[in-house]
């Protein structure tokens, strides 16, 4: 089970790569999003997807499962929430000001 999610956190690396290094900035933020996605899924596969109980610890209890990974995704599920949103709203201001979301032409000319 682990090698078929770490190949799906490499497929969603290898999208995220080729959508940051597109010229529209909607692909650019998609692609931070599959980057941030892949990165979950990489830690969950490291932190062990096996079986267990609830991470409560009773004396009849020997095999729970590791709360950390869960613990350490939610938190950065949270701040890639707000990275993206403030990305969309970074990209939406820049489209309406510049009249464009092509990298190339919000970059200017090399003698401004």
């Amino acid at each position: 089970m682990e090698i078929v999610t770490c190949i799906l956190a490499g497929l969603l690396f290898a999208t995220a790569i080729y959508n940051l290094l597109q010229k529209q900035l909607i692909r650019i933020i998609i692609g931070t999003g599959l980057l941030s996605h892949g990165a979950h899924l990489f830690i969950l596969t490291m932190g062990g997807l096996k079986g267990g109980k609830s991470p409560i610890l009773n004396e009849d209890v020997s095999n729970y499962t590791d709360p950390l990974p869960q613990a350490l995704i939610l938190t950065s599920i949270v701040i890639s929430f707000g990275i993206t949103s403030l990305l969309l709203v970074l990209a939406y201001r820049a489209a309406n000001d510049n009249g464009t979301d092509n990298m190339d032409q919000l970059r200017g000319n090399k003698n401004e």
